[in-house]
């Protein structure tokens, strides 16, 4: 279980356990600007029963290419009413989750687990290539080819998307549904002193979300 500390991989752990899974998150150091969401993923994963939960360190600034990896681009800022535009924004970080599902995959074989959750979005998100369907198909075909697991028949790789026909009203509504308590989740890309700034692609998803939702944000 891929698990950011964020509204909508928050939710996922969340369906993930419903499924009746034991669930093994993992969360990434990976040079972030708002590295403040681990202590998110920190809690939502004690608050939602993970069986265990790691973090991984790997340096993508060493990449750069992402306003969340690179202190020399800005977090773009927006008024509330603002269109965010169908252009991949400088918010997306080169082939990130590519690189996460592969260390999940990594840990999925140790482990002897044949199933990766992730939740992505291909309704209500920032236009990032690796959140659409086709990718998540593509990796899948790949992962159940790449692994002394798949090759000896032990493991066939499922990439579960539980989100991704979902809008944000709807995926709060389904963890609402699953007890899940979104006052101990992070959604902002520029936090100052910790605190959402209420201005990034990401923060306005999340408030548009709750508005479509008729429900009040517990993390403001």
């Amino acid at each position: 279980m891929l698990l950011s500390g964020g509204l909508d991989s928050s939710t996922v752990l969340a369906i993930a356990r419903s499924d009746g899974f034991e669930a093994y998150a993992m969360s990434f150091r990976y040079g972030q600007r708002h590295e403040v969401e681990l202590a998110a993923a920190r809690r939502v994963a004690a608050h939602l029963g993970a069986a265990e939960h790691r973090i991984a360190d790997i340096d993508l600034r060493a990449f750069g290419g992402s306003a969340l990896t690179d202190e020399a681009i800005r977090v773009p800022r927006h008024a509330p009413g603002d269109d965010l535009g169908t252009q991949i924004p400088v918010t997306y970080v080169p082939a990130r989750n590519t690189i996460f599902l592969s260390f999940a995959l990594a840990w999925a074989e140790v482990i002897d687990a044949a199933d990766i959750y992730i939740g992505v979005s291909a309704i209500d998100y920032s236009g990032y290539p690796d959140c659409r369907p086709e990718f998540i198909e593509a990796y899948q075909s790949m992962g159940r080819l790449a692994t002394k697991a798949a090759v000896e028949g032990r493991q066939k790789l499922t990439i579960h998307t539980p989100l991704i026909d979902l809008t944000k009203a709807q995926t709060i509504q389904r963890g609402l549904a699953l007890g899940v308590d979104y006052g101990l989740t992070h959604s902002c890309y520029d936090p100052v002193d910790g605190r959402p700034c209420g201005a990034c692609d990401s923060c306005l998803l999340r408030a548009r979300g709750f508005a479509e939702a008729g429900v009040a944000d517990p993390a403001l």
